[in-house]
């Protein structure tokens, strides 16, 4: 299966060798019996564009045909050629505007660490990520997200990624995009502690993407999708507790499904009912990394999910 660490390990080899923001909340009251807002990340079709099975150019277009969703986060990963070009994502805000599609996210991997310990590196590391911020300006988003990796003990990151988050939130800020941290392993799925960074550079357009899945602490990109991947996770309901009253979206993983259409890695009712609860009023974005489904099937079944739990909440 490939995954974005593998995909930028392979990016980075082959290269050697050749909207507006709204309020720092974002939860509103949300009426009990209203559905909530629901778009696609373009993760969820990783393996359709990575096999060129469909053009990362038209994701706007699969989205609203396919999956009747009218809202989208793009990976950077796909678009890695077109980073600089303005027409390029002139056009790409054309094309989901025909279709009446959101543009909400630009999620961004880059392989240089916002914490890096090395002033310099880190310096590089905020400043690759400007292009990014420029696209999703075009596009229309309300931000990018962005891994807080680095290195060293956890005061060494705090102060390395308080920097390094903090001059790029700065920079984000000026064009009026959110700059987004999503529990991606290792520390950045301590919320406890990534909250305290949010608190210390205090900036409201830093906030968070809570992921359902990604809540290992063992192992760089977090996914608790087996244990024998994972030796120590995060408690999702605290973490996702954590991170909601910053959260400016939810990326809700999914895996597999029982006969009931449940996921059964992740337990959806009582995460879901954490996000209600918390009078969330932003979308919930799908994000299928499950195998035993085709990418299609899996996300109509995530959608499904999501549906039918929302509907049986109190």
């Amino acid at each position: 299966m490939t995954t974005r660490r593998s995909f930028i390990q392979k990016t980075t080899l082959g290269t050697a060798a050749l909207a507006l923001p709204g309020s720092f909340y974002a939860c509103t009251s949300l009426p009990n019996n209203t559905m909530p807002k629901i778009s696609l990340a373009q993760w969820s079709l990783h393996r359709a564009f990575f096999e060129n099975k469909h053009d990362p150019i038209n994701f706007a277009a699969i989205t609203k045909d396919n999956f009747n969703i009218s809202a989208v986060e793009y990976v950077n990963q796909f678009y890695e050629k077109q980073a600089t070009d303005e027409k390029f994502w002139a056009t790409m805000a054309k094309r989901a505007k025909d279709v009446g599609v959101s543009s909400l996210i630009m999620m961004v991997d880059e392989k240089e660490k916002l914490g890096d310990s090395n002033p310099q590196t880190r310096k590089t590391a905020v400043e690759d990520h400007y292009k990014w911020v420029n696209a999703a300006k075009i596009l229309g988003c309300h931000s990018i997200r962005v891994n807080a990796f680095g290195d060293g003990s956890l005061n060494e990151l705090k102060a390395s990624l308080t920097d390094g988050l903090g001059r790029l939130t700065e920079y984000a800020a000026k064009e009026k995009i959110n700059v987004i941290i999503e529990n991606h392993g290792l520390h950045t799925s301590n919320a406890s502690f990534m909250t305290g960074i949010i608190k210390a550079i205090n900036n409201p357009y830093l906030g968070t993407l809570p992921d359902f899945g990604n809540w290992c602490l063992t192992a760089e990109w977090g996914s608790t999708q087996t244990e024998k991947n994972c030796t120590k996770s995060y408690s999702p309901e605290k973490g996702l507790t954590e991170f909601l009253p910053y959260a400016k979206g939810v990326s809700a993983k999914s895996y597999a499904f029982n006969a009931e259409g449940y996921d059964t890695v992740i337990d959806y009712p009582k995460l879901l009912q954490i996000v209600k609860d918390g009078k969330f009023n932003g979308h919930i974005g799908i994000e299928y990394e499950g195998e035993s489904l085709g990418e299609f099937e899996g996300i109509k079944a995530t959608k499904a999910l999501i549906e039918k739990v929302w509907e049986e909440l109190e």
